[in-house]
């Protein structure tokens, strides 16, 4: 039997002749079971509105888009076009123009990214399922229309119930600028707004899609050019199988097109995501560490009380690393249980909560309840920091003690 587990346990469920001793250490227990629990769940929180932010860039961002390496436009064409579209993986190819315009509605003007998509896009967009008003319709006959973000469209005013049109504006790229007329070097364009649609503040705030040939107009175009192709993969396409297909895309396009994924699309957005989960556990375990302290007024009390017992034991034959041991496992132990506790408190609820969406969301937000998503990385991170937060508290008192007793004793022996 391993002996200072044995007394360490012993220890622990015993009842001490200090009471004050016990009404600590359960303290420190349910203190760190709380922290444990919160951290649970307010990382499993983070995880649900992560997931509901990526979902929803989703919506706008292809699985992969191709780009040209220097420059805005080019025209695709060539086989590895058609050999993308042959593709079991692919679901749909859709072709982009992008650019930032002048846009002037009813007397607001501002600044926006107007996206021309093609009539594939306007079929089988994912933005169908994220209207606010209106409808995503992009012609009415020969009527251009434009579905505009619902942050644009609140600033300036903009609805489909209205008949103004969305006048846009952009330098043309053939005149010269004419000082005595310089509307004459300006390009427009009108589209009526037919829906208003809601995806992220980000998003909302400066985004129009129109018809691909309205902006080609616009920026004085011929039919062919673009500034994209989006691909979008059907569901269930696995990671792997996303990897290896922009791998041979980028392969057969060679050096004068980047294929990028939705990380790729927005590496800054997503590593900050990381950041700030990154942050949220750091700033939880250094409340655990402040929570932790409480087992060192415990477990130095109880050494203390326990002084009596160490002289037993050393003059049974019981090493000072023995002594170490059975007050060091005795600490670890007192937190050990509130990360047990607080374990199985914070994977119940963040389960609870993920399956059946307990508590609601305020206000009219996207979701109902509360998105949560419970992982087992998070379970894993959660426990290691924790048990190595209570182990390291642990050693302080036991460490202290031996070093004031050493001093002690070599204060006695000079005096001798």
């Amino acid at each position: 039997m391993n002996l200072p587990f044995f007394i360490a346990r012993r220890y622990l469920f015993a009842k001490k002749s200090h009471n004050v001793i016990n009404i600590v250490s359960a303290i420190s227990a349910v203190g760190m079971a709380v922290g444990t629990a919160a951290l649970i769940i307010i990382m499993s929180i983070y995880n649900g509105f992560d997931s509901l932010v990526k979902s929803m860039l989703s919506n706008v961002e292809p699985d992969l888009l191709i780009t040209p390496s220097t420059g805005k436009t080019f025209v695709p064409e060539g086989e590895a076009y058609d050999w993308i579209y042959g593709q079991e993986q692919v679901m749909n190819m859709c072709c982009v123009l992008e650019e930032n315009v002048f846009i002037n509605y009813d007397g607001h003007q501002g600044i926006a990214v107007a996206k021309g998509v093609d009539d594939i896009y306007e079929q089988e967009s994912p933005l169908h399922n994220y209207l606010k008003e209106g409808s995503f319709t992009l012609h009415r006959g020969d009527v251009r229309l434009a579905c505009v973000g619902a942050g644009l469209a609140y600033s300036m005013g903009i609805s489909p119930r209205f008949v103004a049109p969305i006048e846009i504006y952009y330098p043309s790229r053939t005149r010269s600028i004419s000082l005595s007329n310089p509307a004459a070097s300006i390009e427009s364009i009108n589209v009526f707004p037919s829906g208003v649609f809601t995806i992220n503040n980000e998003i909302d705030s400066k985004y129009i899609i129109l018809p691909i040939e309205a902006m080609q107009e616009l920026l004085e175009y011929d039919g062919d050019v673009i500034s994209g192709v989006e691909i979008r993969l059907v569901e269930g396409c696995s990671r792997s199988e996303l990897r290896k297909l922009q791998k041979e895309i980028s392969s057969r396009l060679g050096d004068g097109f980047r294929v990028s994924d939705r990380f790729q699309q927005n590496e800054s957005l997503y590593k900050m995501m990381k950041y700030e989960k990154l942050s949220i556990y750091m700033i939880l375990i250094f409340i655990i560490i402040i929570i932790a302290f409480n087992i060192f007024g415990s477990l130095s009390m109880l050494i203390i009380e326990k002084r009596d017992d160490i002289r037993i034991l050393r003059s049974m034959g019981a090493q000072d690393r023995t002594l170490r041991q059975v007050f060091v496992l005795e600490g670890w132990m007192i937190s050990l249980l509130g990360l047990a506790a607080g374990l199985a408190i914070g994977i119940v609820f963040a389960l609870v909560q993920q399956h059946l969406g307990l508590i609601k969301m305020p206000g009219n937000f996207i979701v109902k309840a509360y998105p949560v998503i419970l992982s087992w990385k998070d379970i894993l991170a959660t426990a290691a920091g924790v048990a190595v937060i209570g182990y390291l508290i642990a050693l302080l008192p036991v460490a202290s003690f031996y070093r004031k007793e050493r001093r002690t004793v070599y204060m006695d022996s000079g005096n001798l």
